[in-house]
């Protein structure tokens, strides 16, 4: 059992030495648990820290919703989990309204329960495995942080965020995601086989009788002011540019776009993907100690960012050519400023 938020004392210093202080105790928390999967980790907390939905893609086993579990225990914040299936109906998610009577005045009237979506840490658990109906659900949440229900709009209580986890191998009995709704997740994330060493580890670690204890390290209001500290801090013109470069050479119909985009791109990545690119880039650099994002921060950042935002053609299905293959060739082929 969890006990209260661990007492630790503010890091002096200015908005960065916050930044890595909080980076520190929660990868340290986490590292408890989760064995290798640094990358995953760190993307984790940028979405966290940049105000957005992160969506985990990997085959079963490889411990995608455990890191999220052990995430929202490092947070003293209200985690809810919902297990997405075929029968998921959009008011298990958001709520429903149910009819009372008055025990003193024998009055009927509405009352309108909260669903687990009124938290705010959020599991979306094998979130194509519901049809697209329970999917839009969430659009308004993951967008306007609000839900509406009823004819009545009740807002969420910040912070929130999804994380949601989705398998790529099992295709019976899911839906793919709709790309609106894709869109709506700042990033997405492949979680990848650990490596030999760290799978000895991990299997040692659960097979044994030991039970790590997971200390809550950051609070609600301790992760908005970070949240809006990245918001703050500011950009050069030059990382600017190159972030919306990179976004809009995606696009087919752009007319100075690569040839291999006009060939294997059916669907470019939209303006969030230049906003998710400087938002990120922010919280990274901040989170490594710099005061300003630079080129590499956004080079860093851009697979997780672009992928599930360019929709590719027929003709890169033939070729055998991923989303993940055209952001390499576009940050090869978009110059440096």
């Amino acid at each position: 059992m969890e006990g209260p938020p661990t007492q630790t004392p503010e890091p002096e210093g200015d908005i960065i030495d916050q930044l890595a202080h909080a980076r520190l105790a929660i990868l340290e928390q986490v590292g408890k648990v989760i064995i290798g999967q640094d990358e995953v980790i760190e993307h984790l907390l940028v979405a966290l820290l940049s105000q957005g939905h992160c969506l985990f893609i990997g085959v079963p086993g490889l411990g995608k919703t455990l890191l999220v579990q052990t995430v929202a225990r490092a947070l003293d914040l209200k985690f809810s989990r919902v297990q997405f299936t075929p029968d998921l109906m959009p008011a298990d998610i958001t709520g429903t309204e149910i009819l009372e009577t008055d025990p003193a005045t024998g009055q009927r009237h509405y009352r309108f329960v909260e669903g687990p979506i009124f938290g705010n840490v959020l599991l979306a658990d094998e979130i194509n495995r519901t049809p697209p109906k329970t999917q839009s659900a969430l659009l308004q949440a993951m967008q306007e942080r609000q839900v509406t229900a009823g004819g009545r709009t009740y807002p969420l209580t910040p912070p929130f965020f999804v994380l949601a986890t989705q398998n790529p191998i099992e295709q019976e009995g899911t839906y793919p995601l709709p790309e609106a709704q894709l869109d709506r997740f700042l990033l997405s994330v492949y979680v990848g086989y650990p490596t030999e060493a760290e799978e000895e580890r991990i299997v040692a670690a659960t097979t044994s009788s030991e039970a790590p204890r997971v200390e809550r390290v950051l609070t609600g209001p301790q992760i908005i002011r970070l949240q809006n500290a990245v918001r703050s801090t500011p950009v050069g013109s030059h990382v600017l540019s190159y972030a919306v470069r990179l976004a809009r050479a995606s696009r087919p119909d752009e007319a100075d776009a690569p040839e291999f985009v006009k060939n294997w791109v059916s669907w470019g990545a939209g303006p969030r993907a230049s906003q998710t690119l400087i938002l990120t880039a922010k919280a990274r650099a901040l989170m490594h100690g710099r005061p300003t994002p630079a080129i590499e921060d956004v080079q860093a950042m851009a697979p997780p960012a672009m992928r599930h935002r360019i929709i590719t053609s027929f003709a890169a299905e033939a070729d055998g050519i991923s989303a993940d293959d055209l952001v390499s060739r576009l940050l090869e082929a978009v110059p440096e400023p």
